[in-house]
């Protein structure tokens, strides 16, 4: 059975940094693209950024951009997100998701496999 799994989340004050991980089980890692998504209280979950099968594809979120990095390490069957100068917008639960596809999406649809997610909140 596919699991991803998130940490890495937590509280930090506005300015701050986290790193996120998500490690993924019982799959093809290298053959998945990848993707970050988020859901705040209240409001639709969201795209983050994605990265392709082997990295050299990346996309984000205008919202995210210049602040946030995805990577990879297909040896390690890992996905990290860095997050940088956050803001309490940023607050959410992140979730990781895995997709069949060449080069990188944001469009949850695409998405096969879904974590359970991680909490990150950002206090002004």
């Amino acid at each position: 059975q596919v699991q991803l799994v998130e940490s890495g989340g937590g509280l930090v004050q506005a300015g701050g940094s986290l790193r996120l991980s998500c490690a993924a089980s019982e799959l093809i890692f290298s053959r998945y693209a990848m993707g970050w998504f988020r859901q705040a209280p209240g409001k639709e979950r969201e795209f983050v950024a994605a990265i392709s099968w082997s990295g050299g594809v990346t996309y984000y979120a205008d919202s995210v951009k210049g602040r946030f990095t995805i990577s990879r390490a297909n040896a390690k069957n890992t996905v990290y997100l860095q997050m940088n100068s956050l803001k309490p917008e940023d607050t959410a639960v992140y979730y990781c998701a895995a997709a069949v596809l060449w080069g990188a999406s944001s469009n949850p649809e695409q998405y096969a496999y879904w974590g359970q997610g991680t909490q990150v909140t950002v206090s002004s």
